[in-house]
């Protein structure tokens, strides 16, 4: 394995694979602290500032309701180079990085974050950067600019009515836009 690089296949696949039995871990709080040691024994397999680490580490406290101790540990997976090791998850670290920062009253640091993906280059993530972002917006009081994403986000999936659902959204947030835009 490299050293900062990707974790090799092997554990990817053994940490796919206790994902795959979340579910059986969380029904109580002793099944999920379980389900945390099981992933942190495949963390200690990996070098000393691994980015890997940190992000499982991190998605396992969000995923049993901890976005408290799971933010530190997303800052920790991008500072050790999570996007030079995977791309791919690093966006995802920032995406649920927001949704964490929203989830302690930190909704404005997520909006910082996720601002910029909006002009990241397009992947299959694009429709949760957006999701995520207007829930940080209205979270600060900022629903015309949250629902003018949701509808843009959404737009593009309808059967019909795409062009129309495309700009409400963009007049929910132009600049002298008419009343019941």
């Amino acid at each position: 394995m490299c050293e900062g690089g990707p974790a090799d296949q092997d554990w990817e696949d053994r940490v796919a694979a206790l994902w795959d039995r979340f579910d059986d871990y969380a029904e109580t709080e002793e099944g999920e602290a379980r389900f945390r040691a099981d992933l942190d024994a495949l963390v200690a397999e990996l070098p000393e500032g691994s980015p890997h680490g940190p992000f499982e580490q991190a998605c396992a406290w969000d995923s049993t309701g901890r976005s408290d101790k799971a933010v530190p540990l997303y800052q920790e997976a991008l500072d050790n180079g999570l996007a030079d090791a995977s791309p791919y998850k690093a966006r995802r670290t920032k995406i649920q990085l927001a949704s964490s920062l929203r989830n302690i009253g930190r909704a404005e640091e997520g909006v910082a974050l996720l601002t910029p993906e909006l002009l990241a280059p397009s992947d299959e993530l694009d429709d949760p950067v957006r999701a995520c972002l207007a829930l940080c917006l209205s979270s600060l009081g900022r629903d015309r600019e949250a629902l003018a994403l949701a509808l843009g986000a959404l737009a593009p999936h309808l059967p019909r009515y795409q062009r129309s659902m495309a700009n409400y959204a963009r007049l929910l947030v132009e600049p002298g836009e008419h009343p019941g835009a």
